[in-house]
């Protein structure tokens, strides 16, 4: 007789240096064609002035990929401090929080940023769908599809409630109408589209279903453990 054996399973911690180190090239990649652009404004970043940094898009850029190593750290210190609860990972709960935070307050910041006349500039208002996703261009629709992408990724990771595409896209639409609201009261001479939200629900959508492994397992543990309690009472 023969026997075949499995090969073991790698543990969890070579597993998360593969998905760190996976993490790391993805974000040197990200970050190398826009090398230039970070680096003009790298000097008024250090320095600490608000004109030319933080009201740019490459100082938050910039400033977004500086504060990562202090993101980890607040995931490391959280995870270490929570205890399990309900079955749920500590150190997915922790990584899903800071996750929403640090991928979706830069974006929010870029999306709020004033144009070249603000407040003295008429509002505008696009309700037509499709009419602007033309002029936006590819590295619109990319910028549109990815800031809401981190809370889209990391919320039904963090809240079971929000465990489904329909909710995620909910949230997103719901988050991007805020935002397009708020251009047009403050009168950022930004034009407040319908297509934006369209595009950033979109990438909500798209970040959920990438992480929807997790979410999923998160979402069905609570429910597995009532299944001896229903059949006791049968």
């Amino acid at each position: 007789m023969t026997h075949t054996t499995t090969p073991p399973a790698p543990p969890r911690r070579v597993r998360g240096i593969v998905l760190t180190g996976l993490a790391v090239l993805a974000l040197a990649a990200a970050a190398f064609p826009m090398r230039r652009m970070l680096w003009m404004a790298a000097p008024r970043c250090m320095a600490g002035r608000w004109h030319g940094c933080y009201d740019t898009f490459n100082g938050l850029v910039l400033m977004t990929l500086v504060a990562l190593p202090l993101s980890l750290l607040v995931v490391w210190l959280l995870a270490r401090i929570r205890r399990p609860a309900d079955g749920a990972s500590p150190w997915r709960m922790s990584l899903a929080e800071v996750g929403m935070v640090h991928g979706t307050a830069p974006f929010l910041g870029m999306t709020l940023m004033p144009g070249a006349a603000p407040g003295t500039a008429p509002a505008r208002v696009s309700l037509v769908p499709l009419r602007d996703l033309v002029t936006m261009g590819p590295l619109g629709i990319t910028g549109n599809l990815l800031v809401f992408a981190s809370l889209g990724f990391f919320a039904p990771m963090r809240f079971a409630a929000l465990a489904s595409v329909p909710r995620i896209l909910a949230l997103g639409a719901g988050c991007s109408a805020l935002v397009e609201i708020a251009q047009y009261v403050f009168q950022l001479d930004r034009v407040s589209s319908v297509d934006d939200v369209l595009v950033n629900a979109t990438g909500a959508v798209l970040a959920g279903l990438a992480s929807r492994r997790w979410w999923r397992t998160g979402a069905q543990a609570p429910t597995d453990r009532l299944h001896p309690a229903t059949a006791g009472r049968s």
